[in-house]
């Protein structure tokens, strides 16, 4: 068993280019080395980087290891400024208060309520995207458009004030030169937004998941402060679309690049859940591992013994490509029966909105291959650079 990896000098992470969707070599190596490997991020200590299946899991599923710690330690992080992590950086039973609270907006049933709504709503953007006519920017016209419909819907954000948090969103998550006190800022003009929004809901009440969040807190104060009240609607905002519209161009992108495939899907559209599956599967959409874990106690990973305090990281893009988990794992094969990916997490952070951005997902990806059997790229896609996560910022296609 390694004992420790203090006496080397860490490997600068992340290992993956914000230009493309590939997965970096350097993660199949640091699978095929013995224990983990030590890593350094531009901002924060080092950390023990986990890239297997097994090792994942247990590091995510394991309450021997706390995000709670992280807001008491350097943590390591791609950007200067630190995000007070509100929901996402809580243990239970805090996590867990908070998240029931929510959980009830996003069961299947729930999710599927909204399923014909999605549907019309893709329908009717590619009914613009067509009139408009060739060539058309997929992501500013059609995969941005769809999520942040949906979850301003549910929390009732005005029409007129979506492209407003946009701007939020993308600098809360950013990996850029943004300085410590620029992110600040950036977090304290969202909360005023949203605790303004809250004030609206409160004198008139509407049936989304804020006013259900706003009676909660009513009902209770000790289950729900009113910053974590507004804490979390911001993380159902900034979570519940920038994914989404980015896994959209994602998949369309990958399907352009596996011919065959997508001439599988477009014969057979009832794989369209299957192949959101895979999907979600083969393409890495963070840059780089971030969100560490620190252990409450000496625990052996991967034949390491992480000592109690050590941050870990763990990156599930490269850990949904291990072969001792996946057969051919580096081959996109949407006919791959659904296993347990890790595109969503795992444990208690498991993503909440999950069932949300798999419905989002078929729908958007199944109306346009319908709608576009000729879809192509028409040009240079743009990509999002200093972002945790990874895809087209301009995606011109034709049909």
């Amino acid at each position: 068993m390694t004992r420790t990896g203090t006496e080397s000098t860490p490997f600068a992470y992340p290992f993956n280019t914000p230009e493309g969707l590939g997965l970096a070599e350097e993660y199949e190596r640091t699978r095929r080395r013995p224990g983990l490997l030590r890593v350094q991020l531009p901002y924060g200590e080092a950390a023990w980087l986990v890239t297997r299946y097994a090792d994942a899991r247990l590091v995510l599923g394991d309450p021997r290891f706390s995000r709670a710690m992280g807001a008491e330690r350097d943590e390591p992080r791609q950007s200067e400024g630190r995000t007070d992590a509100g929901i996402l950086g809580m243990d239970p039973p805090d996590h867990t208060r908070l998240r029931s609270l929510v959980a009830k907006a996003f069961t299947v049933r729930q999710v599927e309520k909204l399923r014909p709504q999605v549907r019309a709503l893709a329908t009717g953007l590619l009914d613009e995207l067509e009139a408009a006519g060739p060539p058309a920017d997929l992501v500013d016209r059609y995969a941005l458009p769809v999520p942040v419909a949906v979850i301003c819907r549910l929390l009732g954000v005005p029409v007129e004030d979506r492209p407003r948090f946009r701007v939020w969103s993308d600098a809360a998550l950013s990996t850029s030169s943004l300085t410590a006190e620029q992110f600040h800022a950036n977090r304290e003009e969202l909360r005023a937004y949203m605790a303004g929004l809250i004030d609206l809901h409160r004198r008139s009440p509407q049936d989304d998941l804020m006013t259900a969040l706003i009676n909660a807190r009513e009902a209770d104060g000790d289950r729900l402060s009113e910053l974590e009240l507004v804490d979390l609607c911001v993380a159902v905002l900034v979570a519940g679309h920038e994914t989404t519209a980015s896994q959209i161009p994602n998949f369309v992108l990958t399907l352009l690049d596996h011919p065959e495939q997508l001439a599988l899907l477009r014969k057979d559209p009832a794989l369209i859940t299957n192949a959101v599956e895979e999907l979600l599967r083969f393409v890495p959409l963070g840059s780089g591992a971030s969100q560490a874990r620190y252990a409450t106690e000496d625990i052996e990973v991967g034949g390491t013994l992480v000592s109690a305090g050590d941050p870990v990281v763990v990156a599930t893009g490269a850990a949904n490509r291990d072969a001792l988990r996946f057969t051919a794992p580096g081959v996109l094969d949407i006919e791959r029966p659904a296993g347990q990916h890790l595109g969503f997490g795992h444990g208690a952070h498991h993503c909440l909105g999950a069932p949300l951005a798999r419905m989002e997902l078929q729908e958007a990806l199944g109306t346009l291959l319908h709608r576009f059997p000729g879809l192509r790229l028409a040009g240079d896609v743009t990509w999002k650079t200093e972002m945790l996560v990874r895809g087209p910022r301009v995606m011109p296609v034709a049909w």
